[in-house]
C-alpha cells in the first residue's frame, strides 16, 4: 500500500526509493472514495484500478499515516500535497489531523490540497473556515467553463448543480486559504481554456493550465 509518494520519470514512486529528497514533493494518498465519475480519469479502467499502486486495499489511519510521515526529515521536502487516486476531502477530519501534525513537527512546510472542490456538498455545510491556519494552497478542478459540461465530464453524483458549488467553495476558500488555484486540462482547447479564464478573473481566483497527460 503506497501511503506517500511522489512523481518520478512521469510515474508514481513511494518515496522510499527516492535518495535524494531534498526539494520534492510528496504526495500522500488517503482514499479512493470520490463523488465523480470522470469521463478522463485514469481509476475508471480496470487495468489501473488492479494495477496502478495508488489504487489502496484499505485507507490508512490517521496514526499509519503519521507513523510513515515520521521516518523522514520533513525539512527537506518542497510541499505536502493531499493527492491520491480519490477525492482527499472525502476525509475531511484525518486530512486536518495530519495537516495539524505536519504545521506541528515542520511549520515552514507547505500544505497543498488537490481537489475536486465539492467538499461543501459533500458535508452539507461550509467546511472553508476548517481549513485556516492548516492548508496554504488549495488546486480546484474547474475542469470546463460550463455547468453542462462540467457535469458530462465529471458525472457528479450532485449532478447539475456540482458546478455551481464548485465555484461557491473556491470563493469561500479565499476567506482562509493563502493561494487559491482552479485548473483546467490543455486538451479542452484555447476558447474553453479563454472562458475559464474570464471565470477566474471574475471570481479572483488564478487559472493553471495542466499538461494532458495520457
Amino acid at each position: 500500500m503506497t501511503i506517500l509518494y511522489t512523481l518520478y520519470n512521469n510515474s508514481y514512486i513511494d518515496i522510499v526509493h527516492i535518495q535524494n529528497k531534498k526539494g520534492i514533493s510528496f504526495y500522500i494518498n488517503l482514499t479512493n472514495r470520490c463523488p465523480c465519475e470522470c469521463t478522463f480519469c485514469l481509476r475508471q479502467t480496470k487495468e489501473m484500478m488492479k494495477d496502478n499502486s495508488l489504487w489502496l486495499k484499505k485507507e490508512p489511519t490517521t496514526k499509519e499515516v503519521i507513523e510513515e510521515l515520521s521516518n523522514y526529515d520533513l525539512t527537506l521536502f518542497k510541499e505536502c500535497v493531499f493527492c491520491g487516486f480519490g477525492e482527499p476531502t472525502e476525509r475531511l477530519d484525518d486530512l486536518l489531523n495530519i495537516a495539524a501534525y505536519l504545521k506541528q513537527t515542520c511549520p515552514k512546510l507547505s500544505i497543498r490540497i488537490n481537489t475536486n472542490g465539492l467538499a461543501n456538498l459533500i458535508y452539507e455545510t461550509d467546511i472553508t473556515p476548517r481549513l485556516k491556519g492548516l492548508i496554504d494552497t488549495i488546486s480546484i478542478s474547474l475542469n470546463a467553463p460550463t455547468a453542462k459540461e462540467y457535469f458530462e465530464l465529471t458525472r457528479s453524483r450532485f449532478g447539475i448543480a456540482s458546478f455551481e458549488g464548485m465555484l461557491d467553495f473556491a470563493v469561500k476558500c479565499k476567506r482562509y486559504v493563502p493561494h487559491v488555484i482552479v485548473t483546467v486540462v490543455d486538451i479542452i482547447g484555447e476558447k474553453k481554456i479563454s472562458q475559464c479564464q474570464s471565470i477566474a478573473d471574475r471570481l479572483g481566483l488564478y487559472l493553471r493550465v495542466r499538461p494532458f497527460e495520457e
